[in-house]
C-alpha cells in the first residue's frame, strides 16, 4: 500500500511539474494503452435445438494503439485498433457443457472527439463515432464437439456506434499519461453447423473498454 501511495504521489508530482503542452490544429497524438474489454452481454438460446440454453462472454485483456489527428485546437478524429480473444460459456440447458466456442475480435473504431482544455496540463475529452467489428478464427470448443458432435462456428460481422470519454495528463511537452473509457454497440449472429443440423445464436456483446497508457504528441 505504501509503495502504491508513493507511486501515485510521484505521478501527481510529475503532472503538476510538467510544462503545459498546447494541443494545436495539425497535431498527431499517439497513445499506447493496456485495455480490459468487459462485455455487457445478452446471449440468447441456441435455436432450435436448445431453447432453454443461454451463456456468458468472457472478458479479455490486450494492448491497444490509437492515433488522433487534431482538426482544430479542440476537435480531433481518432482511430482505435486492437484485437482480443473471447469465449462463450454455456448457460441453462448447456451449462454442463461449459465452454462452447471462442473467437478473435477485431473492432476498429473511429471517433470524433472534443478536447476541453487544450492549453492546460490536464486535457479531458469526449467522443462519439462508429465501430466495425470483424470476428475471425472462430472455433467450437472440444467440450461442445464432444457433447453434440463436430461443429463449425461462423459469426456475422457487426456495425455499431461508439461512445468515449478520457483524460490526458501531461508529463512533459510531448509525453502524457492517458485514461480512456469506451462503450461499443456490438452484436453478432452465430451459426453452428453440426452435420446436417444448423443452429443459430444471437449475442449482444456491447463491451465496456477501459484503458490506461501513455501517449506522445507529434
Amino acid at each position: 500500500m505504501q509503495t502504491m501511495l508513493k507511486a501515485s504521489v510521484a505521478a501527481l508530482a510529475m503532472v503538476m511539474a510538467a510544462s503545459p503542452a498546447l494541443a494545436e490544429k495539425g497535431d498527431v497524438l499517439v497513445r499506447l494503452r493496456a485495455i480490459t474489454v468487459q462485455p455487457q452481454e445478452k446471449v440468447g438460446p441456441v435455436l432450435p435445438s436448445f431453447p432453454t440454453s443461454g451463456g456468458r462472454i468472457t472478458n479479455a485483456y490486450a494492448p491497444e494503439i490509437d492515433f488522433t489527428y487534431m482538426l482544430t485546437d479542440h476537435v480531433g478524429i481518432e482511430l482505435i485498433a486492437a484485437t482480443t480473444k473471447h469465449c462463450v460459456d454455456g448457460g441453462g440447458s448447456l451449462a454442463a457443457v461449459g465452454r462452447l466456442a471462442c473467437t478473435w475480435v477485431l473492432p476498429p473504431t473511429l471517433t470524433l472527439q472534443y478536447h476541453f482544455l487544450p492549453e492546460g496540463k490536464v486535457h479531458p475529452y469526449v467522443g462519439a463515432g462508429v465501430n466495425w467489428t470483424m470476428f475471425y478464427n472462430e472455433k467450437a470448443s472440444s467440450q461442445l464437439n464432444t457433447a453434440i458432435g463436430a461443429t463449425n462456428v461462423n459469426l456475422s460481422n457487426s456495425w455499431g456506434y461508439a461512445l468515449q470519454a478520457g483524460i490526458d495528463f501531461d508529463i512533459s511537452e510531448k509525453f502524457f499519461l492517458n485514461l480512456d473509457v469506451k462503450y461499443v454497440d456490438m452484436d453478432t449472429n452465430a451459426r453452428l453447423t453440426t452435420g446436417a443440423a444448423v443452429n443459430n445464436l444471437r449475442a449482444d456483446i456491447n463491451p465496456l473498454i477501459v484503458g490506461v497508457g501513455v501517449g506522445m504528441r507529434f
